[in-house]
Formats: structure tokens, sequence, C-alpha cells
């Protein structure tokens, strides 16, 4: 094989997604996340409905620290895809769609679901 002098393309190491790209990669995985997340609470409510002990278990490990972080997480994740799903509607009618637009409204879905999480933990005391 020769060698040229021909530049090689940008990979993952070098090329810089723009906070946009991040918040649409983002979306998607918190829905995964979310998705998975139903199935527990499903089985949760399968196992009132059919077993209360596990039920009890499920409800008692929540509730743990462990536990807790994970509802935690889960509820950012919950609002996270709320508020961005809100910016997609706007986008929907364009509009927002500016890069400084576009950006200022990342920041703000970034921020927001942190603000609702805590204020949920805050409320939830």
């Amino acid at each position: 094989m020769s060698s040229s002098n021909r530049p090689l393309s940008p990979h993952l190491q070098v090329y810089k997604f723009p906070l946009t790209v991040k918040t649409s990669i983002l979306h998607r995985i918190t829905g995964m996340l979310l998705a998975f997340g139903l199935v527990i609470f499903v089985y949760w409510l399968y196992a009132l409905a059919t077993d209360v002990a596990a039920a009890d278990q499920l409800r008692s490990w929540l509730l743990s620290v462990p536990g807790q972080i994970l509802v935690y997480l889960w509820l950012y994740t919950f609002f996270y895809h709320f508020c961005n799903g809100i910016r997609h509607l706007f986008w929907d009618v364009g509009k927002g769609f500016s890069n400084e637009q576009a950006r200022r409204s990342a920041m703000v879905v970034l921020i927001v679901p942190l603000l609702l999480t805590i204020g949920t933990y805050v409320l939830a005391q």
C-alpha cells in the first residue's frame, strides 16, 4: 500500500460535538432509560396486584440510598426528556432555529430539569 498525503477524516477524538448534538443524543438515551424505568414501574404494579410481599421488598429497596439515587436520576431523565420534548415542539412550529437560540435552549433544557428534580426532592422531604 502506498501512503498518500490526503488528510484523514476527523474521528471522535478530534471532532467536538456541538451542544445541540449532545442534547439530541441525551434525549435518545433518556428515552431508553425511561422505557427501562417503566418496566420496573409495571413490575411494581404487577407485584402490588399479585404479591404484596414482593412489592414491599421493591419499595423498601427503592427507599434505600442506592434506590433513592436511582429514583432521582430516573426523575431527572423524565424532566429532561419532557423539557427537551417541549423544545422540539417549538422547533416543529419553526421557532428557535438560529444557532444562538438553539444553544440557549439547550442550556435551559439541561438546567431546568435539574431544578425540577431538586424541587421535587425538597417537596418530597
